[in-house]
């Protein structure tokens, strides 16, 4: 598998695409699964985090895993990227778009068979164990539907983006009460805005993303 897990910051985002695709930059075709932004697009964040990606020079196709009628055809929207990145936003509302039509288990399939995954803040923590973690950082009732909060277990860690505090919605005293609360429970990978999580062959290790 080839995961890419950002906080924030893109700065890892071409070496990684780089080293898992055979084409020039403005040819990767990145599909932009922003499912989990929904409860948001109003907010300046849902277009900056698109907008950085963009200037990076990539094709992005946006698409919702909310809009598809079966897995099936969920599949085969994937089937036509290179790239899969999926967006922040709400945590649970994303788990809960990809669990109504069995849009997870395609996507689990897909990932674990070699199509890179960029994830970032929710799409990262979404490839864990589990969401419980964060449900003091996201607001669970935005996904009423949902009925546990088991990951997609892509990887054994349950990402905390945002852990330096910097970011208004995230202080540091949100981020203390994570790990006071669920670090005897959960193993937790805390990454700052500026830091990704890398899956690759590799061990996983913590790398630069500014």
């Amino acid at each position: 598998m080839h995961l890419l897990l950002l906080s924030l910051g893109v700065g890892a985002v071409p070496e990684f695409i780089a080293a898992h695709t055979d084409r020039p930059a403005d040819e990767v075709r990145i599909g932009y699964l922003n499912d989990a932004a929904r409860p948001y697009t109003s907010e300046e964040f849902v277009a900056a985090e698109r907008a950085q990606l963009a200037e990076l020079g990539y094709l992005l196709t946006d698409f919702t895993a909310a809009d598809f009628d079966d897995a099936e055809t969920f599949g085969a929207a994937l089937d036509d990227f290179d790239v899969l990145y999926v967006a922040g936003g709400n945590t649970f509302v994303l788990l809960a778009s990809l669990r109504r039509r069995g849009a997870d288990a395609v996507l689990i399939e897909k990932v674990r068979a070699g199509l890179p995954y960029i994830g970032s803040s929710a799409g990262s923590i979404v490839t864990g164990p589990s969401l419980e973690p964060v449900s003091i950082m996201d607001d669970p009732s935005e996904a009423p539907e949902l009925t546990d909060r088991n990951g997609l277990g892509l990887v054994d860690t349950v990402v905390i983006p945002h852990a330096d505090g910097a970011l208004p919605p995230y202080p540091p005293e949100l981020i203390s009460l994570i790990k006071q609360t669920y670090d005897s429970e959960y193993p937790l990978t805390f990454l700052d805005d500026d830091q990704a999580l890398l899956i690759d062959d590799a061990s996983p290790r913590l790398i630069a993303s500014p």
